[in-house]
């Protein structure tokens, strides 16, 4: 008997996705286990895994097209059964149409069988490309017929795709023919970026966010890092050690450590740490779970794992979820200062600056010293500034005098 399948929840935030990419196709034999599809979620670009054996009779989703979740996008059955019958009587909107050729592919005829693998033999040959390096290269705007693979048989894969430069000949093609002309080009708005809207724009107009910032002198910590340098099976960060002091903090101020669930506060025991990361379709927050217990060199090599994973899109939703806290570092691009919007439910967020080389007074003396900003955004409902206060004087003891983060 034939089978409906839908559009899964990916994860916890995620009311639609995108079919980037069908593995199946029509009339082609499944199995559990099989990818059917690429699927965009609001967090990345995750497969869809098949769990019903038969023949896919029907794809109810075109390849670029997004579909709520719990929406039908395929039936799998026994092959020539008619499904017809199943999808009339499904009461939620049926993404698109039973298609005649889609029905008669179930039931082929051996002339027709013959004929269509040819004409997918012949496709096969002029473009052979995985669908990843199909949709990197649409989203780049490159003709993927231009781009030659090194896979195995001339197939393209993802790095020709990312390593392709046209030629000095086809740019000046590309240049626009009358100096300045107007043009523009319509971007549509991905599932990760209608996500971050949504959600920041919730918290932006709903948390009532209060700044507190202060001048942390991160001398001893470089001093403290090149050290364990010396020693640590991975290189040790920066922003491993801000991490750690965190966490450490953290523990001593659990009222910061809490989220915001309207008719309640949570008070978290445990600690897991966000950390911001910039990819192309926008933003996501890895986790550092129980951070407050982890040594500073499992912090750096657990976040960049965590990072990779992130940029290529393989983060699974146990590993974006569950923060307590976050932490947004823009220090590396050189901005001295900023503000950075609360990630719900947590009840604050930490904005990182670049640490800068900055004249300061000691003991009447004065000197230079490297001075980074960290400005934290507290939610008011939740979070008050003697709270936030006592949290940031304790960050800036233990950064001021790191040896104190490992006692």
């Amino acid at each position: 008997m034939a089978e409906v399948i839908r559009m899964p929840k990916m994860s916890d935030t995620m009311t639609e996705g995108v079919i980037v990419a069908w593995h199946k196709k029509v009339g082609d034999e499944v199995k559990p286990g099989d990818i059917l599809a690429e699927v965009e979620t609001d967090k990345a670009t995750m497969e869809l895994e098949n769990y019903v054996k038969g023949t896919l009779l029907h794809i109810g989703i075109e390849k670029g097209q997004s579909v709520p979740v719990d929406a039908v996008i395929a039936v799998v059955g026994q092959k020539g059964e008619d499904f017809s019958a199943l999808l009339a009587g499904i009461t939620k909107p049926v993404p698109s149409e039973i298609k005649k050729e889609e029905v008669a592919a179930t039931t082929p005829s051996k002339e027709t069988s013959t004929n269509k693998t040819e004409t997918s033999t012949n496709t096969d040959s002029r473009i052979k490309a995985s669908p990843l390096a199909k949709k990197i290269a649409e989203e780049k705007g490159i003709d993927i017929k231009s781009v030659s693979g090194s896979g195995d048989f001339g197939r393209i894969v993802k790095r020709d795709v990312e390593n392709f430069a046209p030629s000095a000949a086809k740019v000046s093609v590309m240049l626009p023919a009358i100096v300045g002309q107007e043009s523009f080009e319509d971007v549509p708005v991905s599932q990760m970026r209608k996500a971050i809207a949504r959600r920041l724009s919730e918290s932006k107009n709903g948390a009532p966010h209060f700044y507190l910032t202060m001048s942390i002198n991160m001398d001893k910590a470089n001093e403290a890092r090149k050290a364990m340098n010396e020693y640590s099976p991975v290189k040790i960060s920066v922003n491993d050690l801000i991490i750690k002091a965190v966490a450490s903090s953290l523990r001593k101020h659990p009222k910061v450590n809490s989220s915001w669930l309207v008719d309640k506060i949570r008070m978290n025991h445990h600690i897991h740490v966000g950390v911001a990361v910039a990819i192309e379709d926008g933003l996501i927050v890895p986790v550092v779970k129980f951070a407050d217990n982890k040594s500073v060199s499992h912090i750096s090599a657990e976040v960049k794992e965590l990072v990779e994973k992130a940029k290529t899109k393989k983060l699974q939703p146990n590993e974006f979820e569950g923060n307590t806290f976050t932490i947004s570092n823009l220090g590396m691009f050189g901005i001295d200062q900023f503000t950075a919007i609360i990630n719900p439910p947590d009840s604050c967020i930490l904005a990182i600056g670049a640490a800068k080389e900055t004249v300061v007074a000691e003991n009447g003396q004065m000197k230079i010293a490297s001075v980074m900003k960290v400005t934290l955004s507290c939610d008011h409902r939740s979070v008050d500034g003697t709270i936030g206060s006592a949290f940031l004087q304790t960050l800036k003891e233990l950064l001021e005098n790191p040896v104190k983060i490992l006692v």
